[in-house]
């Protein structure tokens, strides 16, 4: 719903009756990042990471948090390691990411043999969320918001398809506020 820090409000009273979920409670992690809480979000993340060490995704929003807090550079040389990720195309976000791969290999990976319709829309749909995310860290803002509209259109039942609705939300409230700005 976009209520962020609401989100972590509720988190943390959670977190507080059951404090043994706290290393796993990645959905707090991306509500600090949303709340421009990053040095806790980079926090969660890693707490994240002794729970599943091979969650590409895990690894992705901790090198968000810390890019807006210092930048991409040492994002990526910080970047946590992951274990074999096996969902497509997470390990090609992962070394998209690391800067061993081009956004060209991701959308690549998403669609690699020949898969059936739903799979199709699944792979897709994370390769534009994080080439989205990617793009917006690289401040290549036309190719952030292409790809989490594109994102946006993918949809799966799952809670990463809320986050990339608010995220495409927040860049249309963004360039309706510049328009009336520019007025």
């Amino acid at each position: 719903m976009g209520k962020f820090k609401k989100a972590v409000v509720d988190y943390d009273r959670f977190l507080e009756r059951h404090p043994r979920y706290t290393p796993r409670h990645w959905r707090r992690g991306i509500a600090y990042y949303y709340t421009q809480q990053y040095v806790e979000g980079q926090k969660q993340f890693e707490g994240y990471q002794t729970f599943d060490s091979t969650d590409v995704e895990n690894a992705v929003w901790r090198y968000l948090c810390m890019a807006r807090k210092f930048d991409s550079e040492k994002a990526r040389g910080e970047l946590l390691k992951i274990g074999d990720d096996r969902r497509v195309p997470m390990r090609q976000i992962y070394e998209l990411f690391a800067g061993n791969l081009k956004p060209d290999n991701v959308l690549t990976a998403a669609r690699a043999g020949a898969p059936i319709p739903k799979v199709l829309n699944r792979q897709l749909f994370y390769a534009h969320l994080y080439l989205g995310l990617f793009y917006e860290t690289e401040r290549k803002m036309d190719l952030a918001r292409k790809h989490m509209f594109a994102a946006e259109e993918k949809r799966i039942g799952h809670f990463m398809w809320d986050v990339a609705r608010v995220h495409a939300d927040l860049f249309r409230r963004d360039s309706d506020e510049a328009q009336k700005n520019s007025r």
